[in-house]
């Protein structure tokens, strides 16, 4: 049956009811989003996991009820729109399909995962057509939340929040230092930790705040101001709230302040904070409760008339290839060979000999799934100083087994070293500042080795990865870090850098234990 029958009865024959239509075209939109969700799988699954284990992500769990929610707001004016197959939205999939390949190639979950949802978006756009979509343009806009994203602004927001921490402690006349995310005042020590950064509750508010503008606001400003207050408004907050606990802390006690924070500003700060926001903005709200919130009939007469070009099985299969062609690439290119040498041993380095490795607080770079990984320590023979070296080695990087990421690196988030600071970095490479209870301080330098590129950077190493995986080529990726503990006020930037240097080239060294020299 071509499109012409599902879409416009031909002169003469039978009327189809509209209510035929759509159940043919919602069918076909149920067998298009069961095979995507069958072939990527995996991305999805790690999407729900996610949401169910990440607590940045908890509020993901709404996101769908939402939709389902925002869908049927809008189900009778969507009746009153016929669905045709609509052609261009194949490019919408498109897109999608290329954004995953490149995530898969370059060992990015987000890219992945965005590329699984617009490839869900693409689905309903070339099944239900341009004029459906107009009326549920915001439940599609409002999918992509289904994403996780923002471990990567953690770092800066902890930042921001330990530096409004100390001017709202020196305008109460507390005196306090800063050292990275570490404060100190006569009371005590305190860290701005990940968790205290806020991210968490930011994400939600930002998700929150799209949906209050959309049911709430007609007025495309008034939508801006309440989004920009969704934002602005809980890192103003979040900040009030360390310097809260440092402040009672400063009264009080520390486990108090610790047990108080918990407590309150977890349960009932937040929620003040959201409700705050909802007064403020509730006598700007100028969309009537009992408004449409689309006109069904509107949209469909304004819509293209046109017959579409492509009969429903002609669009099933055009997807069916699309969404397909990535995956068939990267199976290919997975069946490539990246041997790596059975053993590898840490090198000896001229005027440094290896000795006991005992830190003051135990440390061990992460590398999940590495295929080698080593750990020693060296001491200089002239003047006693000690530095570490870690090397991790990986046949080829996949899913759950990136070189870089979110908790991989230079200190495992799930122990008791926590970021402090970046550090000025070294030629190729990177460098940060960690610190252990104690405090016991230590730096860290990384560089990775993929392929002829040798970078601290995350972005680079991404790069690089999705060159080798995309176009072929060596696969294998190394990472060498050097650390050692702050002994002393000049700090042990000397000691590595003369470690470095004894070392010799980084990139032959990563090439040797990747077997590629």
């Amino acid at each position: 049956m071509n499109s012409a029958a599902i879409d416009q009865p031909a002169q003469g024959a039978p009327h189809i009811s509209d209510a035929t239509v759509w159940m043919r075209h919602l069918r076909l939109l149920t067998l298009a989003v069961a095979v995507i969700l069958l072939l990527f799988s995996r991305n999805a699954m790690a999407m729900v996991d996610a949401w169910w284990n990440v607590s940045t992500y908890n509020h993901c769990l709404l996101i769908t009820p939402i939709l389902f929610w925002l869908v049927q707001q809008r189900r009778e004016e969507l009746a009153k729109i016929t669905p045709k197959i609509w052609t261009p939205g194949l490019l919408w999939i498109g897109v999608a399909a290329f954004g995953w390949l490149l995530g898969e190639a370059a060992g990015v979950s987000f890219a992945r995962q965005l590329g699984l949802v617009m490839m869900l978006q693409g689905a309903v756009i070339t099944l239900l057509g341009l004029a459906v979509t107009r009326g549920l343009i915001f439940p599609l806009f409002y999918s992509l939340f289904l994403v996780p994203f923002g471990e990567e602004f953690v770092p800066f927001l902890q930042m921001i929040t330990a530096k409004m921490s100390m001017v709202f402690l020196g305008w109460a006349n507390i005196p306090a230092f800063i050292d990275g995310v570490f404060i100190s005042t006569p009371t005590g020590y305190f860290e701005v930790a990940e968790a205290c950064s806020g991210i968490k509750f930011l994400i939600a508010m930002i998700a929150y705040g799209a949906l209050v503008s959309n049911l709430c606001f007609q007025s495309w400003q008034r939508r801006t101001l309440f989004m920009i207050a969704a934002v602005m408004v809980p890192i103003l907050a979040n900040g009030i709230r360390a310097f809260g606990t440092i402040y009672i802390a400063h009264h009080t006690t520390t486990d108090f302040a610790s047990g108080f924070d918990h407590i309150f500003y977890g349960w009932f700060f937040f929620a003040f904070v959201l409700a705050l926001v909802m007064a403020v903005g509730w006598p700007f709200f100028d969309r009537k409760i009992d408004e449409p919130m689309i006109d069904g009939e509107t949209i469909d007469r304004n819509s293209h008339r046109g017959s579409p070009k492509l009969t429903p099985v002609m669009a099933m299969a055009a997807m069916a290839a699309i969404v397909s062609a990535p995956l068939l690439w990267t199976s290919v290119l997975a069946a490539q060979n990246s041997p790596l040498p059975d053993k590898i041993a840490l090198p000896a380095v001229d005027g440094w000999e290896r000795v006991d490795y005992r830190p003051t607080f135990d440390w061990k770079p992460r590398f999940d799934g590495a295929n080698h990984q080593l750990l020693g320590r060296y001491r200089n023979l002239a003047n006693g100083a000690e530095v570490d070296l870690a090397i991790a080695v990986y046949d080829r990087q996949e899913g759950g087994r990136e070189i870089v990421g979110y908790g991989q690196g230079a200190f495992d988030p799930r122990t008791d070293w926590s970021w402090s600071r970046n550090l000025p970095e070294p030629e190729s490479g990177s460098a940060i500042q960690i610190t252990a209870p104690g405090p016991v301080v230590r730096d860290v330098q990384s560089y990775y080795r993929i392929g002829d590129t040798l970078t601290g950077s995350g972005s680079a190493v991404k790069l690089a990865t999705l060159k080798a995986k995309l176009l072929g080529g060596n696969q294998q990726a190394v990472a060498v870090l050097i650390s050692a503990e702050k002994v002393d006020e000049a700090g042990p930037r000397a000691a590595m850098d003369a470690f470095r240097k004894a070392l010799g080239p980084i990139d032959k060294l990563a090439d040797e234990m990747a077997g590629l020299r």
